[in-house]
């Protein structure tokens, strides 16, 4: 990690989909955060190299017909503290989203690549004319610089998201950190892991908590801000620009081009396709409500709040 990624590790966000990223902080402001590591830059210098990391100059475009919470600058500020707290003390950190749900078969994939000749694909995106749907959640281990995605079949529900998590620790978590019992969950607001649902927190409950005695911290990235939920710029993004222009026709590619998804700072991902189905509307029984053991934080408890076992 260079001296700017290491300043700018928490105030980057980025395209899943094209992989532009970009700061909050001005090249003036990292110009200035650079002297008190004894590097002297100007900003245009400072810019020169963001560019060179992928970073993009944008204007603000007025097409938004939304507005977001007052207590979102006060979420960041608690992200902040909880990622440096986990870090330091080596507790893993995970960041976690279900990517863009894809049709697999003869279908135009956003994207262009190098070949002698056009690939042939269907003019339109008919889900009957597909082989099935993938959908895929992925896990970004925050530390470690690795990615492990589940592609679902059936349906992005809370069952499925917690399947995924708690798969990913048995196969690589918990073997890279063995003597981990806290985790530290990054999500979205919504979608199968959003802070409203209850059978998200059931399923993390039985599935992780209780099963594979984990204390687990949640904690949401505000409403409309999950451009800055590490997964999507960090993993999201890299696999979008793999598969760019290559159409999605089968399980086994799909999983093939995750797989081979590298970045020049050590990225490196894992894939595993899930058969199971998962079907939706489930609501969590009495019984699984009367044994969640949930606790809100102090600050903005229903974006943070910690899940611990039953011992």
């Amino acid at each position: 990690m260079t001296l700017i990624e290491f300043l700018l590790e928490y105030d980057t966000a980025g395209d899943p989909m094209t992989g532009l990223k970009w700061s909050r902080r001005t090249t003036a402001k990292i110009a200035i955060a650079l002297t008190d590591f004894g590097v002297v830059v100007s900003a245009n210098t400072v810019a020169r190299l963001l560019h060179q990391m992928g970073y993009s100059l944008r204007v603000n475009h007025k097409q938004l017909a939304t507005s977001h919470s007052p207590d979102r600058n006060d979420q960041f500020r608690y992200l902040f503290d909880l990622r440096d707290q986990f870090q330091r003390q080596g507790i893993p950190i995970i960041s976690v989203d279900t990517k863009k749900r894809e049709l697999v078969g003869p279908f135009k994939n956003a994207g262009a690549r190098w070949d002698l000749a056009p690939r042939r694909v269907n003019d339109h995106d008919f889900r009957s004319d597909a082989t099935g749907v993938a959908i895929p959640y992925g896990i970004y281990d925050v530390l470690a610089n690795r990615g492990s995605v589940m592609v679902g079949v059936s349906h992005d529900t809370p069952a499925f998201a917690a399947h995924a998590i708690a798969h990913w620790w048995d196969q690589e978590g918990s073997l890279r950190y063995p003597r981990a019992r806290r985790l530290l969950i990054l999500g979205d607001t919504g979608g199968s892991n959003g802070y409203r649902c209850r059978a998200w927190k059931t399923e993390l409950q039985s599935q992780l908590a209780d099963s594979r005695g984990l204390t687990l911290t949640i904690a949401h990235y505000p409403t409309g801000a999950s451009k800055w939920n590490p997964i999507e710029h960090r993993l999201f993004s890299e696999i979008s620009k793999n598969w760019a222009g290559e159409p999605l026709d089968s399980y086994q590619k799909i999983l093939r081009f995750i797989r081979s998804t590298k970045t020049k700072t050590g990225l490196a991902v894992t894939a595993h396709l899930d058969r199971h189905n998962y079907p939706t509307g489930i609501a969590p029984t009495p019984e699984q409500l009367q044994v969640l053991k949930v606790k809100p934080h102090e600050i903005l408890p229903r974006w943070n709040y910690t899940i611990s076992p039953n011992l």
